[in-house]
């Protein structure tokens, strides 16, 4: 067993674990593996230990990734990242899941370019719910705004709602973060069908955000090891 598929078993019993302590069923939260500045050799061997979520930063360091990985047709690539609105035809031709749009004028770019024999892209809104201004996200008093507009888009399909809240020991901060943001994840699945995804929960604040709601966990060096 590579040390990749180990730290994966590792990832995924954590994640059960908290799941178990949550009173959830460990089948509703997907793993993530955030694979940006890894090598295409070491996701494959996340693919071999059985992963199939991959989420990147970097645009064109991820297309090379999966074009050299393009023989594993059964990945789904998650763009996670800023998007600048000159990278956009990139992301709506190469990804299945976009986690980071935050505007309509990229809503509207990402559904321009995203090819109309394809299924439309998976969309998420990324929220600022700290209210930091040095971190992107569209403020909450705009969801609603933005969620009509990708709900609209022929080839968008609005999933849900991800976020980074603002770094802290207080767990109980944290808990107020995630649950706030699961209470507007729940105000959108009631005006949306398709919204089924609470993308918030990394490495240092797992267990918190799978307690709070969370149905997807972003998870990278406790998999792939430090950033290179």
């Amino acid at each position: 067993m590579t040390e990749v598929a180990t730290k994966l078993t590792q990832v995924q019993k954590q994640i059960n674990d908290a799941c178990n302590q949550a009173n959830r069923d460990p089948q509703r939260v997907t793993l993530l593996a955030v694979s940006k500045t890894k090598s295409a050799q070491l996701i494959q061997q996340a693919i071999d230990a059985g992963q199939r979520h991959f989420g990147e930063n970097y645009v064109q360091e991820a297309v090379e990734k999966i074009q050299q990985l393009a023989h594993n047709p059964e990945l789904i690539w998650h763009f996670i990242g800023p998007i600048q609105a000159n990278k956009t035809r990139l992301i709506a031709e190469n990804f299945s899941w976009v986690h980071s749009v935050d505007r309509e004028k990229i809503a509207k770019r990402l559904n321009e370019q995203r090819a109309p024999n394809i299924t439309p892209l998976n969309v998420c809104l990324q929220v600022n719910i700290s209210g930091e201004q040095s971190k992107s996200g569209v403020n909450q008093d705009d969801i609603s705004a933005l969620a009509d507009f990708i709900n609209n888009c022929k080839h968008l399909r609005l999933r849900g709602i991800m976020a980074i809240p603002e770094k802290t020991d207080d767990s109980e901060q944290r808990l107020h973060r995630f649950n706030s943001l699961f209470s507007l994840y729940q105000q959108l699945q009631q005006r949306y069908p398709d919204v089924d995804t609470l993308s918030m929960g990394m490495s240092n604040d797992m267990p918190e955000a799978i307690a709070s709601g969370s149905t997807m966990v972003r998870i990278g060096t406790a998999i792939f090891g430090k950033r290179d």
